[in-house]
């Protein structure tokens, strides 16, 4: 069986071996640059393609990132978020002492001066899925939001949030130009007579969209986590959101009070 094994893919995989435990071991430190692929050739005694082959499974593995220009690297430390649930109830209580900050904010555990984001609305008819978790008729007319979040000019999270259209049209609500919102949804709702009572949230797992790999410059063989958020006021769903956010960078905490 192993005189099958094709001796290069051998090689690769020994010198993908190598550099591994360099990397987990901090030798190689995140953020620094992994040796040049000649230097890697005469270190291991193969060809090129051969270190080509096993940087590619590095990547792959979300360990190393290549940038033309600056070349090879092991993947920087990032901060892991904690994404908890009372979240927004810090947003709540932002909208009653009139704090800057939104539920982001206090997710990142940043000032609002270091929170930006792009946005573009659209309207739109509820798809089938749209319409089942809004709880009203396919069709009915939406604010469809789209956001990339920025902390000191990063890319940490992209949304689309949508609101019921006959609920905040020709309000400033639907004005994107008052994006950023201090209270975020919560005061925006709030804003229009509407008082948030409860927040349902699904999170689930999957490999990111080539979108998803740009905006958030998410390496290779890293999931993200889309959490489907509902928000009531009472009995009735008046916002929809899907949030998209790295895998690695997150730590979903959530308290379930059953008192």
């Amino acid at each position: 069986m192993h005189e099958s094994v094709d001796p290069p893919l051998r090689r690769s995989q020994a010198v993908y071996g190598e550099l591994h435990k360099l990397i987990e071991a901090g030798v190689i430190a995140p953020g620094s640059l992994l040796p040049s692929e000649s230097t890697l050739m005469a270190e291991f005694a193969v060809a090129r393609g051969t270190v080509r082959e096993a940087l590619a499974l590095l990547r792959a593995e979300g360990l190393v990132m290549t940038e033309v220009g600056r070349g090879t690297y092991a993947r920087p430390n990032m901060p892991v978020r904690r994404l908890a649930s009372e979240r927004y109830r810090k947003e709540l209580e932002q909208v009653r002492s009139g704090e800057l900050g939104t539920s982001f904010t206090a997710d990142q555990q940043v000032e609002w001066s270091a929170y930006s984001l792009d946005r573009s609305y659209v309207e739109v008819p509820a798809t089938d899925p749209m319409a089942k978790l809004f709880g009203v008729e396919q069709g009915t007319m939406l604010l469809e939001r789209h956001f990339l979040f920025r902390t000191h000019g990063v890319p940490q999270q992209m949304s689309v949030s949508s609101l019921l259209l006959d609920m905040v049209a020709g309000t400033p609500v639907a004005d994107p130009k008052n994006e950023p919102w201090p209270g975020g949804n919560t005061s925006q709702l709030y804003s229009l007579g509407h008082t948030v009572t409860g927040i349902r949230e699904r999170p689930r797992w999957r490999m990111p969209t080539p979108d998803e790999i740009e905006s958030l410059q998410i390496p290779g063989g890293v999931h993200v986590v889309v959490i489907t958020r509902q928000t009531y006021v009472g009995e009735r769903v008046v916002e929809v959101a899907h949030i998209v956010r790295r895998a690695d960078l997150v730590d979903l905490d959530y308290w379930i009070d059953l008192t």
